[in-house]
This record gives C-alpha cells, structure tokens and sequence, in this order.
C-alpha cells in the first residue's frame, strides 16, 4: 500500500470468525518485520 506516496507492507491478523486482531504497517517485508508482528500479534491475546 501506499501512504503520502511512500510503499508501506501491512500485516493483518485474523481470528476464527473473520474479524481483525492485529495490524501493523513496516516499511521492510523482512523476517525482523515478521517477528515483530508475531510479537505484538501474541501479546494482544
């Protein structure tokens, strides 16, 4: 996605019934991106 014209990766998190749990938006698309999002994905639980 694109925000003021700067490409941006945005990472979602579904539960079972459809809805959002977690997003977050990183400007890498890397392992440590991932990680990070898992991390904060879990806490929120």
């Amino acid at each position: 996605m694109k925000l003021n014209g700067e490409k941006l990766h945005l990472w979602r998190a579904f539960g079972q019934e459809g809805e959002v749990l977690e997003s977050y938006v990183t400007k890498a698309r890397d392992e440590a991106a991932a990680l990070t999002f898992l991390g904060k994905a879990l806490k929120a639980r």
